[in-house]
């Protein structure tokens, strides 16, 4: 006869599998995650993937500190003729960036009409998507599912089609200014609205309800339970958010090209961007410096926002 284990040995023979490490299942969420997705083959492909991807990149920053001869003209060749015929300047960006006579590229001020647009609609979208968010996720009221799908499916509406109707609603009923910042604030926070309730309500969704439940015992209302709980355990997505807000802000052209009224107090830099070169680009040269002047703010906000940004599109994914 042979022995049979006890319930206790039996449970645990059958949770451990031969050559399995014990404390695997004590390992985060995400180093789990990382060591079985990670192979030699998929990091070296991805660093193949990124060098390339980088090339362009690398290849128009050196361009921007060559001088204007060797970028147009009979005398222009290659990025890559820099490392040989060693010539850069800094006179590129000071165009870009000093007012110098009605020729002048002037950056400055459309830098500054870019974070003028750019950092009230992130905040106004951060808002009203996360309040509307929580009200879809936690609360109870008739016709809450489909009032859901129908502000899913504004997404599917082309933005083309809403601008020249929203343009006459803002000049002829809400009798707004016409090339204000009001404008622009408004559109930006309507078209983003549709994608970030979405985002955040697979969030917000997904916090236990004990918490919420818990938060309603001790006497907790809505505005207490989203400022105190919902708001603080929602950062990795609102983080994820906020950066894709700010990119797709900060790097729009269409709308800025039908709200702002194309006058320098308001217009975003990407509208500069696109008339530097003027009218037969006798200006090329400038775009490169341009663009590295406008991707500074887009990168300090990436980077700052990294690791919170990560963590909210795994976090939609992963069960600890």
């Amino acid at each position: 006869m042979t022995a049979t284990p006890a319930p206790k040995e039996a449970s645990k023979a059958t949770r451990q599998r031969p050559g399995s490490d014990p404390t695997e299942d004590a390992q985060p969420i995400m180093r789990r995650v990382k060591t079985k997705l990670t192979s030699k083959w998929a990091t070296a492909a991805a660093i193949i993937i990124a060098v390339v991807w980088s090339v362009p990149t690398f290849g128009l920053f050196v361009t921007s500190f060559r001088p204007a001869a060797k970028q147009v003209g009979p005398r222009s060749n290659g990025w890559w003729n820099a490392f040989v015929d060693w010539d850069f300047t800094f006179k590129n960006y000071v165009d870009v960036l000093t007012p110098a006579g009605s020729q002048s590229a002037n950056l400055s001020q459309y830098f500054v009409n870019s974070i003028a647009i750019v950092i009230p609609v992130t905040i106004f979208v951060l808002v009203l998507a996360s309040m509307a968010a929580y009200v879809f996720a936690w609360g109870k009221f008739k016709g809450r599912d489909a009032l859901f799908i129908f502000v899913f499916a504004l997404q599917i509406i082309p933005l083309q089609m809403a601008l020249i109707p929203l343009l006459q609603f803002f000049t002829q009923t809400l009798q707004l200014p016409a090339g204000s910042y009001a404008q622009l604030w408004i559109a930006h926070t309507m078209f983003g609205l549709p994608l970030g309730i979405f985002l955040l309500h697979n969030f917000i969704s997904e916090i236990p309800g004990e918490v919420i439940e818990a938060a309603r015992v001790d006497g907790a209302g809505h505005s207490t339970i989203f400022w105190r709980i919902i708001l603080p355990l929602s950062v990795p997505a609102l983080a994820s958010l906020a950066i894709f807000q700010f990119l797709w802000v900060w790097n729009d052209l269409l709308v800025a090209l039908v709200f702002s009224g194309g006058t320098a107090d308001v217009a975003p830099i990407t509208q500069r961007l696109a008339e530097i070169s003027g009218t037969r680009g006798a200006r090329d040269y400038l775009n490169p410096a341009a663009a590295f002047v406008s991707i500074i703010i887009p990168l300090l906000v990436f980077f700052g926002l990294q690791r919170y940004f990560v963590r909210g599109l795994l976090s939609g994914g992963l069960k600890g």
